[in-house]
Protein backbone atom coordinates (compact mmCIF):
# COMPACT_ATOMS: atom_id res chain seq x y z
CA UNK A 1 0.00 0.00 0.00
CA UNK A 2 2.69 2.50 0.99
CA UNK A 3 4.72 3.48 -2.06
CA UNK A 4 7.93 5.28 -1.05
CA UNK A 5 9.69 6.76 -4.06
CA UNK A 6 12.30 8.94 -2.35
CA UNK A 7 15.46 6.86 -1.68
CA UNK A 8 16.14 8.49 1.75
CA UNK A 9 12.55 7.69 2.74
CA UNK A 10 13.03 4.06 1.72
CA UNK A 11 16.12 3.87 3.92
CA UNK A 12 14.29 5.30 6.94
CA UNK A 13 11.29 3.05 6.30
CA UNK A 14 13.57 0.02 6.16
CA UNK A 15 15.21 1.03 9.43
CA UNK A 16 11.88 1.25 11.25
CA UNK A 17 10.81 -2.05 9.70
CA UNK A 18 13.92 -3.67 11.22
CA UNK A 19 13.49 -2.34 14.76
CA UNK A 20 9.69 -2.61 14.99
CA UNK A 21 9.68 -5.69 17.23
CA UNK A 22 11.78 -4.03 19.98
CA UNK A 23 10.69 -0.44 19.35
CA UNK A 24 8.37 -0.04 22.35
CA UNK A 25 10.82 -1.63 24.79
CA UNK A 26 13.76 0.49 23.69
CA UNK A 27 11.70 3.70 23.78
CA UNK A 28 10.68 3.05 27.39
CA UNK A 29 14.25 2.34 28.46
CA UNK A 30 16.00 5.24 26.75
CA UNK A 31 13.34 7.82 27.70
CA UNK A 32 13.00 6.65 31.34
CA UNK A 33 9.23 6.58 30.55
CA UNK A 34 9.14 10.40 30.53
CA UNK A 35 7.56 10.20 27.08
CA UNK A 36 4.24 9.14 28.67
CA UNK A 37 3.80 12.54 30.31
CA UNK A 38 4.69 14.43 27.15
CA UNK A 39 2.25 12.36 25.11
CA UNK A 40 -0.54 13.19 27.59
CA UNK A 41 0.10 16.90 27.03
CA UNK A 42 -0.08 16.43 23.26
CA UNK A 43 -3.35 14.53 23.58
CA UNK A 44 -4.85 17.17 25.86
CA UNK A 45 -4.03 19.78 23.22
CA UNK A 46 -5.61 17.90 20.29
CA UNK A 47 -8.75 16.53 21.97
CA UNK A 48 -11.05 19.47 22.57
CA UNK A 49 -14.78 18.82 22.09
CA UNK A 50 -15.61 15.12 21.78
CA UNK A 51 -17.02 13.37 18.70
CA UNK A 52 -13.80 14.20 16.85
CA UNK A 53 -11.85 12.56 14.06
CA UNK A 54 -8.15 12.61 14.91
CA UNK A 55 -5.24 11.49 12.73
CA UNK A 56 -1.98 10.27 14.26
CA UNK A 57 0.73 10.73 11.62
CA UNK A 58 3.69 8.41 12.07
CA UNK A 59 1.76 6.30 14.56
CA UNK A 60 4.36 3.54 14.83
CA UNK A 61 3.00 0.74 17.01
CA UNK A 62 0.10 2.93 18.14
CA UNK A 63 1.12 4.21 21.59
CA UNK A 64 -0.16 7.73 20.97
CA UNK A 65 -3.19 6.48 19.06
CA UNK A 66 -4.33 4.21 21.90
CA UNK A 67 -3.63 6.83 24.56
CA UNK A 68 -5.78 9.33 22.65
CA UNK A 69 -8.56 6.74 22.24
CA UNK A 70 -8.55 6.24 26.01
CA UNK A 71 -9.04 9.98 26.60
CA UNK A 72 -11.49 10.58 23.76
CA UNK A 73 -15.14 11.38 24.42
CA UNK A 74 -18.39 10.61 22.64
CA UNK A 75 -18.12 9.10 19.18
CA UNK A 76 -14.50 10.14 18.60
CA UNK A 77 -12.33 8.04 16.30
CA UNK A 78 -8.53 7.95 16.09
CA UNK A 79 -6.76 6.91 12.88
CA UNK A 80 -3.11 5.89 13.06
CA UNK A 81 -1.00 6.16 9.89
CA UNK A 82 2.54 4.87 9.39
CA UNK A 83 4.68 3.91 6.42
CA UNK A 84 6.16 0.86 8.15
CA UNK A 85 4.08 -2.30 7.63
CA UNK A 86 5.69 -4.16 10.59
CA UNK A 87 4.80 -1.21 12.84
CA UNK A 88 1.21 -1.18 11.60
CA UNK A 89 0.91 -4.94 12.09
CA UNK A 90 2.05 -4.57 15.70
CA UNK A 91 -0.43 -1.74 16.23
CA UNK A 92 -3.26 -3.87 14.86
CA UNK A 93 -2.26 -6.75 17.13
CA UNK A 94 -2.36 -4.42 20.15
CA UNK A 95 -5.69 -3.04 18.94
CA UNK A 96 -7.39 -6.42 19.46
CA UNK A 97 -6.50 -6.40 23.17
CA UNK A 98 -7.07 -2.71 23.83
CA UNK A 99 -10.33 -1.85 25.57
CA UNK A 100 -10.68 1.24 23.39
CA UNK A 101 -9.58 -0.54 20.23
CA UNK A 102 -12.96 -0.02 18.58
CA UNK A 103 -12.20 3.72 18.47
CA UNK A 104 -9.02 3.16 16.45
CA UNK A 105 -8.12 2.30 12.87
CA UNK A 106 -4.67 1.84 11.33
CA UNK A 107 -3.51 2.60 7.79
CA UNK A 108 -0.18 1.92 6.12
CA UNK A 109 0.73 4.93 3.97
CA UNK A 110 3.16 7.81 3.67
CA UNK A 111 2.49 10.96 5.68
CA UNK A 112 3.62 12.89 2.59
CA UNK A 113 0.83 11.30 0.53
CA UNK A 114 -1.93 10.47 3.02
CA UNK A 115 -4.87 8.70 1.33
CA UNK A 116 -7.63 10.91 2.70
CA UNK A 117 -9.93 13.58 1.27
CA UNK A 118 -9.57 17.27 2.11
CA UNK A 119 -10.84 18.63 5.44
CA UNK A 120 -11.88 15.36 7.08
CA UNK A 121 -10.07 15.55 10.44
CA UNK A 122 -10.69 17.74 13.47
CA UNK A 123 -7.15 17.26 14.72
CA UNK A 124 -3.79 15.88 13.66
CA UNK A 125 -1.14 14.78 16.13
CA UNK A 126 2.36 13.44 15.69
CA UNK A 127 5.03 12.37 18.16
CA UNK A 128 8.77 12.07 17.47
CA UNK A 129 8.21 11.95 13.72
CA UNK A 130 9.33 15.27 12.20
CA UNK A 131 13.04 14.41 12.29
CA UNK A 132 12.35 11.44 10.03
CA UNK A 133 10.43 13.36 7.37
CA UNK A 134 12.27 14.14 4.13
CA UNK A 135 10.05 17.11 3.21
CA UNK A 136 8.70 18.93 6.25
CA UNK A 137 7.02 21.63 4.20
CA UNK A 138 5.00 19.02 2.32
CA UNK A 139 4.23 17.27 5.62
CA UNK A 140 2.68 20.45 7.05
CA UNK A 141 0.92 21.32 3.79
CA UNK A 142 -0.69 17.88 3.74
CA UNK A 143 -1.68 18.28 7.39
CA UNK A 144 -3.27 21.62 6.58
CA UNK A 145 -5.17 20.03 3.69
CA UNK A 146 -6.57 17.23 5.84
CA UNK A 147 -7.78 19.46 8.66
CA UNK A 148 -11.23 20.97 8.80
CA UNK A 149 -11.35 24.78 9.20
CA UNK A 150 -10.54 25.45 12.85
CA UNK A 151 -8.80 22.07 13.15
CA UNK A 152 -5.64 21.71 15.21
CA UNK A 153 -2.15 20.35 14.55
CA UNK A 154 -0.12 19.11 17.54
CA UNK A 155 3.49 17.97 17.17
CA UNK A 156 5.78 16.56 19.87
CA UNK A 157 9.44 16.05 19.03
CA UNK A 158 13.04 16.12 20.21
CA UNK A 159 15.47 18.99 19.62
CA UNK A 160 19.00 19.90 20.67
CA UNK A 161 18.54 21.38 24.17
CA UNK A 162 19.53 24.89 25.18
CA UNK A 163 23.17 25.45 26.07
CA UNK A 164 24.26 24.89 29.65
CA UNK A 165 25.07 22.11 32.10
CA UNK A 166 22.00 20.08 31.12
CA UNK A 167 22.95 20.30 27.47
CA UNK A 168 26.32 18.74 28.23
CA UNK A 169 24.76 15.89 30.20
CA UNK A 170 22.12 15.38 27.54
CA UNK A 171 24.72 15.31 24.78
CA UNK A 172 26.77 12.72 26.64
CA UNK A 173 23.75 10.49 27.16
CA UNK A 174 21.80 10.91 23.94
CA UNK A 175 24.64 11.19 21.47
CA UNK A 176 27.00 8.60 23.00
CA UNK A 177 25.29 6.31 25.53
CA UNK A 178 21.82 5.97 23.97
CA UNK A 179 22.97 4.48 20.63
CA UNK A 180 24.78 1.75 22.56
CA UNK A 181 21.71 0.97 24.69
CA UNK A 182 19.45 0.94 21.64
CA UNK A 183 21.92 -1.17 19.73
CA UNK A 184 22.13 -3.69 22.56
CA UNK A 185 18.37 -4.02 23.07
CA UNK A 186 17.32 -3.88 19.42
CA UNK A 187 20.44 -5.50 17.97
CA UNK A 188 20.69 -2.57 15.56
CA UNK A 189 23.13 0.13 16.66
CA UNK A 190 22.99 1.79 13.23
CA UNK A 191 19.29 2.58 13.68
CA UNK A 192 19.77 4.22 17.06
CA UNK A 193 22.85 6.07 15.88
CA UNK A 194 20.64 7.48 13.13
CA UNK A 195 18.02 8.56 15.70
CA UNK A 196 20.72 10.24 17.78
CA UNK A 197 22.17 12.02 14.75
CA UNK A 198 18.69 13.12 13.62
CA UNK A 199 18.29 15.12 16.84
CA UNK A 200 21.77 16.63 16.65
CA UNK A 201 21.16 17.80 13.07
CA UNK A 202 17.55 18.89 13.44
CA UNK A 203 16.28 22.43 12.94
CA UNK A 204 15.56 24.61 15.96
CA UNK A 205 12.02 24.58 17.40
CA UNK A 206 11.70 28.23 16.38
CA UNK A 207 12.44 27.31 12.75
CA UNK A 208 9.80 24.58 12.89
CA UNK A 209 7.25 27.03 14.30
CA UNK A 210 8.07 29.46 11.49
CA UNK A 211 7.64 26.74 8.86
CA UNK A 212 4.28 25.68 10.33
CA UNK A 213 3.07 29.28 10.06
CA UNK A 214 4.36 29.57 6.48
CA UNK A 215 2.19 26.57 5.57
CA UNK A 216 -0.97 28.45 6.51
CA UNK A 217 -1.45 27.75 10.21
CA UNK A 218 -2.16 30.39 12.82
CA UNK A 219 -1.85 30.71 16.61
CA UNK A 220 1.38 28.70 16.57
CA UNK A 221 2.64 28.07 20.10
CA UNK A 222 5.73 26.34 21.45
CA UNK A 223 6.10 24.63 24.82
CA UNK A 224 9.49 23.32 26.00
CA UNK A 225 10.29 20.36 28.27
CA UNK A 226 13.67 19.23 29.60
CA UNK A 227 15.30 22.59 28.85
CA UNK A 228 14.12 22.41 25.26
CA UNK A 229 15.19 18.82 24.56
CA UNK A 230 11.52 18.04 23.86
CA UNK A 231 9.11 20.60 22.41
CA UNK A 232 5.38 20.68 21.78
CA UNK A 233 4.11 22.73 18.83
CA UNK A 234 0.40 23.54 18.63
CA UNK A 235 -1.18 25.36 15.68
CA UNK A 236 -4.68 25.92 14.29
CA UNK A 237 -6.02 26.00 10.76
CA UNK A 238 -7.93 29.27 10.25
CA UNK A 239 -11.70 28.96 10.32
CA UNK A 240 -11.99 31.24 7.33
CA UNK A 241 -9.85 31.40 4.21
CA UNK A 242 -7.49 34.33 4.03
CA UNK A 243 -8.49 36.84 1.40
Amino acid sequence: MASIENPPDRVVQGMFDRIAARYDLVNRVISFRLDNGWRKKAIAAVLRSGNERILDLGAGTGDLTFAAAKSAQGDSRIVGLDFSLPMIRLARAKQKADQNGDRTHFVQASALRPPFADEVFDGIMTAFVLRNVSDLRLFFIQSFRLLKPGGRLVSLDMFPPSKGAFSLLYSLYFYRVMPSIGGLLAQDRQAYQYLSDSVRQFASPEKIAELIEQCGFEKVTLQRFLFGAVCLHVADKPRHKNK
